[in-house]
């Protein structure tokens, strides 16, 4: 039986403690990102007619909404080494939508999603506020990728995306998918872009399955973060940014995210079995 196909982690009943606890965290964390989400498009308004493409201002507030939502998580956050200061993009394994406030709280960076994600209500319109680039996982489209790829690196935007191409329950890192390196192989883009392999382990909290956090497959959203909200104890989650690897130093795309993969798996710090 694959990872796939193994039943959810077996929550336990959340009862009165557990609600209060999911509303005590779960009110001030929808004020800090709604509220965020506000001034952020305030500030957009005037943003985007003087900068354009570029953002020099909203992803301060995106970066403040998420490592403040993570606080009133109460998830305990660690990060190893260091976000580059190289053009290019961060590719990291994908795990649960934890992912967005872990990966925000450190950098300025903008997510590589599939353009279904921009018809999805809410979560769609989120997205599109914070500067999300949207592909269509499609070989017909791969010119208009690699321009829409382009122009957003040369406006200054560090790009992050998930080779992985779905999440995971967090226990392991699935094969990468090259397509999306391919576009940093362009004449404009090759000789001054990096690419920065990032992992991220979630370890669940004390007594409960070592999935607690993973996010995949047909889990609903709703009932994953109430859970999370609930908990009484959390767990916490560890950020491994490894060394940036130079574009130009690659013959195709397909090594380039052969090593990506390499590293993000070397990261990855596993603690307790995983209960089936």
């Amino acid at each position: 039986m694959t990872w796939q196909e193994a039943e959810e982690p077996d929550h336990k009943p959340i009862g009165p403690a557990g609600a209060f606890r999911a509303v005590l965290r779960g009110v001030p964390l929808a004020i800090v990102v709604f509220g965020g989400l506000i001034v952020l498009l305030l500030v957009r308004l005037v943003e985007w007619p003087v900068f354009g493409l570029n953002r020099p201002i909203t992803p301060y507030i995106t970066r403040f909404v998420c490592r403040t939502g993570l606080r009133f998580l109460g998830i305990q956050f660690t990060v190893h080494g260091t976000p580059m200061t190289e053009k290019g993009a961060v590719v990291c394994n994908h795990a649960s939508w934890l992912d967005i406030f872990s990966l925000n709280a450190c950098q300025r960076i903008y997510f590589v999603s599939k353009s279904e994600v921009a018809n999805w209500p809410g979560i769609g319109w989120l997205a599109r506020s914070v500067g999300t680039v949207f592909v269509k996982r499609d070989r017909s489209d791969a010119a208009n990728q690699k321009q829409v790829f382009e122009d957003r690196l040369k406006a200054g935007h560090t790009l992050l995306f998930f080779p992985e191409g779905t999440s995971s329950d967090g226990r392991q890192v699935l094969p990468f998918k090259s397509t999306l390196f391919a576009a940093f192989f362009t004449d404009a883009l090759r000789d001054s872009m990096f690419i920065q392999p990032a992992t991220l382990t979630y370890v669940a909290p004390d007594g409960e399955d070592a999935r607690f956090y993973g996010w995949w497959g047909s889990m609903d959203f709703a009932p994953h973060l109430i859970q999370t909200l609930a908990a009484k104890r959390q767990g916490r989650i560890e950020l491994v940014f490894h060394k940036p690897l130079k574009v130009s130093d690659y013959a195709d795309r397909k090594r380039l995210a052969a090593d990506c993969e390499a590293a993000v798996r070397s990261g990855l710090r596993l603690e307790g079995p995983s209960k089936p």
